[in-house]
């Protein structure tokens, strides 16, 4: 196929466009041409590439024409955050049979009550991130329902890989924390540490893409969760961290008023949005329908993260990793 990837440099795009290139598919790349790849690899020789500024076009009104004119069987869209946005793609694309597959977000499902979440049992978003991705999700299922544009939305958990920080045992991206694991030193834990958190490695959200694409005829019309098949509470994030240094984790719970007080603002303000979540997602729809299945557990996928992190000196640690 030939196939439209939008913002494929970024987490996912690093690991998608090798696999599709692979896979022997025809693969063109939009980006904005600022940065390249987390991870490099051959087959970004082999694609074609095209450079655009989506807010400025969106803005103008042609960049869902750019990309209509590419003539895709596919289109990957995962840079898309507004219902504007995405509503003008929709209008740029009706009328072919181009299969539009959108990057959504865990988060447009809002804090847990039945764990765990489903696509059906998903209690509705909070904030404007959220809210927006529920939006786009919905806008394009009923285009698909009404017999419109093709349509498929995908919704990652914690995107984790080598080449940036990880979501952290706090829920932010203060690495600090595991400075202070490493060395065995106490840490302040908001709440009981019981929170959980969806980590998903980036490659195993590429193959849900790819999977998207190449499996058309049960894919249109779905949405789905893609994370990990675990998920890491707080305290079990923890003490995973402080073993990978032949460490014991010291937790210490407190307040969130207490964490406030001694935590940067926005670091407590992602604690909170992610903690206050406190998310484990079902996969049973994703395997159904992509026939999806995660090489990554979340723990895997961390230590992937954190072990990039030490060898590349972006983070500092008391001992070295003995994992």
């Amino acid at each position: 196929m030939r196939i439209v990837v939008i913002g494929a440099t970024g987490h996912i795009g690093t690991f998608l466009v090798p696999r599709l290139v692979r896979s022997g598919h025809e693969v063109v790349i939009v980006t904005r041409g600022t940065r390249s790849a987390y991870v490099d690899a051959p087959e970004w020789e082999q694609v074609e590439r095209v450079t655009a500024d989506r807010e400025q076009e969106d803005r103008d009104g042609t960049f869902g024409s750019r990309i209509a004119a590419l003539h895709a069987d596919a289109v990957i869209d995962l840079v898309c955050f507004t219902v504007d946005s995405a509503r003008a793609m929709l209008d740029a694309l009706r009328g072919t049979d181009t299969h539009l597959v959108h990057c959504g977000s865990i988060w447009r499902a809002g804090v847990s009550h039945v764990l765990p979440i489903t696509e059906q049992n998903a209690t509705p978003p909070f904030g404007e991130y959220g809210e927006q991705k529920d939006a786009i999700a919905r806008l394009y299922k009923e285009e698909t329902v009404s017999g419109g544009v093709a349509t498929t939305t995908l919704h990652p958990g914690h995107i984790s890989g080598p080449g940036w920080v990880p979501i952290g045992p706090l829920g932010n991206l203060d690495t600090s924390v595991i400075t202070r694991l490493s060395a065995g030193e106490p840490v302040e834990v908001p709440g009981l540490g019981a929170e959980s958190m969806a980590h998903v490695h980036a490659d195993d959200v590429a193959q849900a893409f790819q999977l998207a694409v190449e499996h058309r005829h049960t894919a249109v019309g779905e949405a789905c969760f893609v994370t990990a098949p675990t998920a890491l509470t707080v305290r079990g994030y923890a003490h995973l961290v402080a073993s990978w240094f032949g460490q014991e984790a010291r937790l210490e719970s407190v307040s969130w008023d207490r964490f406030r007080e001694t935590t940067a603002p926005d670091d407590a303000d992602a604690s909170w949005q992610h903690l206050s979540r406190s998310q484990v997602f079902s996969l049973d729809e994703t395997r159904r329908v992509l026939g999806y299945e995660p090489a990554y557990t979340a723990e895997a996928t961390v230590l992937d993260a954190v072990r990039w992190l030490v060898d590349n000196g972006e983070v500092e640690v008391a001992r070295p990793l003995v994992v």
